[in-house]
């Protein structure tokens, strides 16, 4: 061995059956041959060309080795240390290594079997993270599950104008009762959604019943209402949205502007995307708002190129602007720079009538919190004759 690679000549032996798992290898030159024992003949597992990486999975799982590799031509390999694989695990997403560990389970049963053993066979020790990706597999299929049983519902959080004291429009907010856990937090199941593929027919239901909902508010109230939908950045990436979604305001009867898209702050987003979706929405009559400004993802070298119709600020600056002069200046700030980029204004978390009077006092445009009403399904909001519809 020199260093960190090792040379084997025709017929040399890497590893027998029973050795301790020390290290692992990339063949980067040669052939091996990987045989096992069973029922007393050797039999040939596999032949394994340069690019594969052998014996890992006795290191994996600490267990001694139940086969032998051997040299079918000069081979030239490059060893893997177990702390490389160990560290790689570690920082491996939870889902993938319990699949790693069913697969390498069932793999080593089924030799076990083969073999005619009947020890019992090495496990991987499962840790909190790995029991965490199972059930987090789980929640995924459950959520498909409330998806195709209409699972899901969507509240809606009222947005007072400031200025003239009435309901604007609305935020969809969709939400899941799960029938074992209860409510599940949307932090929670939203993000499971963005991981996956469910996120994209999740938005789909959501923009089909704010459609629904919208053309119903504006029906009691008799007079011009939005709602706004949050989209995603992986939302953002899937062809044809905005036609989809105007397909749907289209099929209601409802006026483009009807229906507001919210796109979430985040490290995700591709400036070039949005630009190019923001300019597409204006093309087709509907506004864009940038939502949670200000949680930590703020880029203001992009945002004067981004055409945003309106900006959410986070309601984490509405909770300390007065008992902290350092936040009111920056809600001052943010309202100031709304206003010179053309943006219309909306803060969250609007708790009291002392913030709504600072808001109003700033010329903040909107203000959304449980001040001026708490996520309702539609029933509840139509059902009470509302005065929110005034």
């Amino acid at each position: 061995m020199d260093g960190a690679t090792l040379q084997l000549a025709t017929g040399g032996v890497l590893f027998r059956e029973g050795d301790p798992p020390t290290t692992a290898f990339i063949l980067e030159e040669g052939q091996i041959e990987i045989r096992a024992t069973q029922r007393g003949r050797q039999v040939v597992l596999a032949v394994l060309g340069p690019g594969s990486i052998v014996g890992e999975m006795a290191v994996i799982d600490e267990a001694p080795r139940t086969a032998t590799a051997l040299a079918l031509a000069p081979c030239r390999l490059r060893v893997l240390e177990r702390s490389q694989i160990a560290e790689r695990l570690a920082q491996a997403d939870p889902i993938l290594r319990a699949l790693l560990q069913g697969t390498l389970q069932r793999y080593r049963s089924a030799l076990a079997a083969l073999q005619g053993r009947r020890e019992a066979v090495a496990r991987i020790t499962e840790d909190a993270a790995e029991a965490a990706g199972v059930g987090k597999m789980r929640l995924e299929s459950q959520l498909r599950e409330a998806l195709q049983t209409g699972g899901l519902d969507v509240r809606y959080q009222p947005l007072l104008h400031v200025a003239s004291g009435k309901v604007a429009g609305f935020e969809a907010l969709v939400r899941w009762t799960h029938p074992e856990r209860g409510p599940v937090s949307p932090a929670e199941f939203v993000a499971l959604a963005e991981e996956t593929s469910l996120i994209v027919p999740v938005g789909e239901y959501v923009f089909d019943t704010a459609c629904a909902a919208a053309r119903a508010f504006i029906e009691a109230a008799g007079r011009p209402l939005f709602v706004a939908v949050n989209v995603s950045a992986k939302q953002l990436r899937e062809p044809g949205l905005l036609e989809r979604v105007i397909a749907r305001v289209d099929g209601a009867g409802l006026p483009r502007g009807s229906i507001k898209i919210e796109i979430t702050e985040s490290q995700a987003l591709d400036p070039v995307v949005v630009q190019g979706f923001i300019e597409l929405c204006h093309a087709h009559g509907m506004k864009v708002a940038l939502d949670d400004f200000g949680t930590g993802y703020s880029h203001l070298t992009q945002l004067h190129r981004l055409p945003f119709d309106t900006v959410k600020v986070d309601q984490a600056f509405v909770r300390s602007m007065l008992a902290e002069p350092r936040a009111m200046a920056i809600v001052e700030a943010i309202v100031a720079m709304a206003k010179r980029l053309g943006a219309e204004l909306v803060v969250e978390g609007v708790e009291s009538e002392a913030e709504l009077d600072v808001l109003r006092r700033l010329g903040c445009d909107y203000a959304q919190g449980w001040l001026v009403g708490r996520p309702q399904t539609r029933e509840e909001l139509l059902a009470r004759g509302s005065p929110l519809f005034a």
